[in-house]
């Protein structure tokens, strides 16, 4: 494919926001405002990362190389709504089109408002909704994977994608999109009562505040619950799938500390960081805690916190 002659603003040593609140920044970072700024970018590296709000990423302390494009101009955070389901109509069935960019939070309260129903399983996941389709983005109340009709996309040579539901992998926290520069995603939600909505919303968000450490810094949680490959004792029986929390809290670690991050003591997926703290420091503790969990159970942790480091993809 030709190559574009758009060129676009460079942020030079730019700081990387992330919730965490550390670690290091960009050498070079882009806010695109179009499709033609977007692929000037992959033009420029076609290696470059995608940011989102930076829930659950971790920059390394010497920050990363990679051009950083961030999709947060209104052509990558429009939402329109749509009549029907696949061109179909339907009055129950309404299909939002949303830009990749667009925060998830946003799109859960803005539904609820509206009586549509599907998102309101993830009040309180931090994320654009790029950053919570790549990682299929859930919990106990559902996972995003569940109302989505159909995503489109650039691959790294600057070909448009199309896919439907059926064709993306989706699975546990995964979903086979990570190579792909997502754009737009149309979501299938229903025509609900907006007051039983909202009580589903509160629901999920007072039992996050009671068993998760909402008012720290951290990245939500660091692992991937964990599926038991033999029965132990405690924990569950073989290929079932227990909390992540539960394994760390069993080995010991619930109040472990590296510098200034430490495993909490309300949940122990969650690593807070203390304002001097490092991403070095929050990297050490994680490398402890896989250690001991290991150590103790034969478990080996898989991380749901993204580190990007300088030079590594």
């Amino acid at each position: 494919m030709a190559s574009t002659m758009t060129t676009i603003p460079i942020e030079r040593d730019a700081p990387i926001p992330t919730w965490f609140g550390v670690g290091g920044g960009a050498d070079a970072l882009a806010r695109p405002r179009t499709e033609a700024e977007l692929l000037a970018c992959l033009d420029m590296d076609p290696a470059c990362r995608i940011l989102g709000e930076g829930a659950n990423l971790l920059v390394h302390d010497a920050g990363v190389s990679e051009l950083i494009v961030s999709l947060e101009g209104p052509v990558f955070t429009a939402v329109e709504q749509l009549p029907g389901c696949e061109g179909e109509p339907d009055s129950e069935t309404v299909i939002m089109c949303t830009g990749a960019g667009a925060s998830l939070q946003k799109l859960v309260i803005d539904s609820v408002r509206q009586g549509l129903a599907g998102l309101e399983g993830l009040g309180g996941i931090p994320a654009t909704l790029g950053g919570a389709l790549v990682m299929n983005a859930g919990g106990s109340f559902g996972q995003i994977a569940d109302i989505v009709h159909s995503v489109e996309a650039l691959d790294r040579t600057r070909r448009k994608v199309t896919l439907a539901r059926a064709d993306i992998d989706f699975g546990y926290r995964r979903s086979g999109l990570n190579d792909l520069i997502l754009t737009t995603c149309k979501l299938e939600l229903r025509r609900a009562d907006p007051a039983v909505l909202r009580s589903r919303l509160k629901e999920v968000m007072a039992t996050k505040a009671t068993t998760q450490p909402m008012g720290e810094k951290s990245a939500g949680c660091c692992y991937k619950n964990p599926t038991l490959t033999r029965t132990i004792e405690g924990l569950g029986d073989k290929d079932d799938r227990i909390g992540a929390g539960l394994v760390i809290d069993r080995a010991g670690c619930k109040g472990l500390s590296v510098g200034g991050a430490r495993v909490s003591d309300r949940h122990a997926n969650f690593f807070p960081v203390a304002k001097d703290a490092s991403a070095a420091d929050v990297i050490a503790l994680m490398e402890e805690v896989e250690r001991r969990v290991f150590d103790r159970f034969g478990i080996p942790l898989e991380r749901e916190v993204i580190l990007w480091q300088r030079g590594c993809p």
